[in-house]
């Protein structure tokens, strides 16, 4: 249809492949990258988190003898059963022939265990760990339900804490809109109804089950999580988030991040509508590509599943044809390259003709290659292949347990996170005698008490001017991945206190600003009191104030006594009271040891 026309053609894609960039014979006019995006704050950017567990990597066997249940994949109906022969089963064929409940388990157990390290700063008001929304992309409906039961079952919460958003699910759309909008669901399960296409972006985490082979469909997954939110709207449905999404976390428990993709696009057109529906629809009529590569793709799946006496049952009521050669049929109705031989065929037939004969011609081809292809199709077959699909069973393996292999961030992730610290260690030292905050910290200690709040936030809002990626929450968890650190910054400008004084070579270990200042103004008071000099609980009250206004501001000043928190206390004339003639000195003595 796009040959047809001869008007200039324009494409727009976000996922493009090899046949994209033909069809436009590699005339790209303007590319804007995703890693671009992020620089430019319109996306933001992943971290993988790897979980690699023994039978996940390898699959297992059952011994012949060992008690089984066997389980039918659409009813779940379970019966018991003692096996005749061994079962090996490969990854590959985990939760399609075989499922293992510890598996699963082993896998979410882990995930949980784990996500305070991805997510260090995620504590309510209680001080317990709050989830962050969380997206399982599963292999099957079958296999979104086990997940389910066991996601609820080790986080121990009820059924609206993890949902399943599926076609098939009860009110899939009011369940993605909860998932978007309020505090529950914390945790999503999808096969592929959210895989694409889908914003929600208060979305922090995607954990992988299910592996993906199209390089195309693994970036659109992996886009559910590269949107962007305000800290005032991330906060409606995560609590606990202390600063904006500024990364996603991709946890890979199958290897998808390593495995080999291609450009292939998926065959599946309409993976809402049931397996029953196409067949009606074909039978009836209907010649859409849609129905046609769909209805292939479902029976390319059951043929791999069919025995070899069940396959020669189709055969019979498929005028003799196989599984495959049916399918095949109905894919060459849309093969473009069939569609060109056979215009080819017309022009070489009817060099003479108008073209409007032709097109006459060539569309009682075409029509004729999708009536053939839909003519295997009869009310006898379809009822079959409905039928047979529902009686094929999982064997249920809780005879071997799985155990974990190893956990940890993907070894790109620290190779960047090298780079980042590189980058930003490399951005203070060209810049340490241009920018007034830079140089207190390089010069003489006791300069430190001369460091403002309004200094640190032109510095960083210097440093995100002239490179974004060196954002100081980005550059502290990159040295997480590296070092041990210590503690967890409560604001993005505390933090870059911290990392400077890391890279200025201040502090020895990374520590957040607040545990620096704890220890400074214990040795402080340590020491003041060390001689005949006691202060007073009302005293000690006051200076603590001040201490935690440090923590939060770098430093105090007299006209900071005018607000909050010192204000509600009785603000200077309360501290003048306290510390008499001695207050601006406390102060001064506070601010110097304090940055010390």
């Amino acid at each position: 249809m796009l040959d047809y026309f001869d008007a200039s053609l324009i494409g727009l894609t976000a996922t493009p492949d090899n046949r994209t960039f033909g069809f436009f014979n590699q005339n790209v006019v303007s590319e804007y990258t995703h890693e671009q995006a992020v620089i430019d704050g319109v996306n933001v950017g992943s971290d993988v988190y790897l979980i690699e567990t023994k039978i996940s990597k390898k699959g297992d066997k059952i011994w012949k003898g060992q008690y089984v249940d066997r389980r039918e994949k659409l009813t779940r109906k379970k019966r018991w059963e003692q096996l005749d022969e061994d079962v090996v089963y490969s990854n590959k064929q985990l939760d399609d022939e075989v499922v293992n409940p510890s598996q699963i388990r082993t896998v979410i157990r882990t995930f949980k265990e784990h996500l305070p390290e991805m997510f260090p700063d995620r504590k309510n008001d209680k001080g317990e760990f709050e989830a962050p929304k969380t997206l399982i992309f599963a292999k099957t409906d079958s296999h979104a339900d086990d997940i389910i039961q066991i996601v609820r079952e080790e986080f121990g919460e009820g059924n609206r804490f993890c949902k399943k958003v599926t076609y098939s699910a009860e009110d899939p759309k009011g369940t993605l809109a909860l998932f978007r909008n309020d505090y529950y669901p914390r945790i999503a399960v999808t096969v592929d109804m959210i895989a694409t296409g889908t914003d929600v972006r208060p979305l922090e985490c995607l954990l992988f089950m299910r592996d993906v082979k199209s390089r195309n469909y693994f970036e659109q997954m992996k886009g559910r999580g590269t949107r962007t939110i305000t800290l005032d709207d991330l906060k409606k449905v995560t609590p606990s988030a202390g600063h904006t999404k500024d990364h996603y976390v991709i946890v890979d428990a199958v290897g998808v991040t390593k495995s080999l993709k291609t450009d292939s696009c998926p065959l599946e057109r309409k993976p809402g509508v049931p397996l029953k529906d196409l067949l009606a629809a074909i039978t009836v009529g209907a010649r859409d590509e849609d129905l046609f590569t769909s209805l292939a793709n479902r029976l390319i799946r059951l043929e791999r599943q069919l025995t070899d006496k069940e396959k020669e049952a189709f055969a019979k009521k498929a005028q003799g044809k196989t599984i495959s050669q049916v399918a095949k049929e109905l894919l060459n109705a849309y093969n473009p390259d069939i569609l060109e031989n056979l215009r080819l065929r017309v022009e070489q037939e009817n060099p003479d003709a108008a073209p409007d004969v032709k097109t006459e011609k060539l569309n009682t081809l075409t029509s004729a290659l999708q009536d053939h292809a839909a003519s295997t199709f009869n009310g006898e077959l379809n009822t079959y292949i409905e039928n047979v699909r529902k009686i094929h069973e999982q064997i249920i393996d809780t005879v071997n347990l799985d155990q974990v292999i190893s956990t940890g961030w993907e070894k790109d992730n620290k190779d960047k996170a090298r780079e980042l610290v590189k980058s930003f260690a490399d951005w203070i030292a060209s810049h340490k005698d241009e920018i007034t905050a830079l140089q207190i910290f390089y010069d003489q200690p006791y300069r430190r008490r001369d460091l403002t709040f309004k200094m640190i936030r032109e510095l960083a809002d210097a440093i995100v001017a002239d490179k974004p990626t060196l954002a100081p929450l980005g550059v502290w968890r990159a040295y997480g991945l590296l070092e041990k650190v210590n503690g967890q910054p409560k604001n993005e400008l505390m933090a870059l206190v911290s990392l400077i004084r890391k890279v200025a070579g201040i502090d020895a270990v990374l520590t957040s600003y607040d545990k620096t200042v704890d220890r400074n103004f214990q040795n402080w008071v340590f020491k003041k009191q060390a001689g005949t000099l006691k202060f007073t609980e009302p005293q000690m009250q006051w200076l603590r104030m001040i201490k935690d206004h440090v923590a939060a501001s770098v430093s105090v000043a007299v006209e900071d006594l005018d607000y909050t928190p010192f204000a509600e206390n009785g603000g200077r004339g309360k501290m003048w009271q306290l510390f008499g003639n001695e207050s601006e000195s406390i102060i001064s003595e506070l601010n110097e040891a304090l940055a010390a």
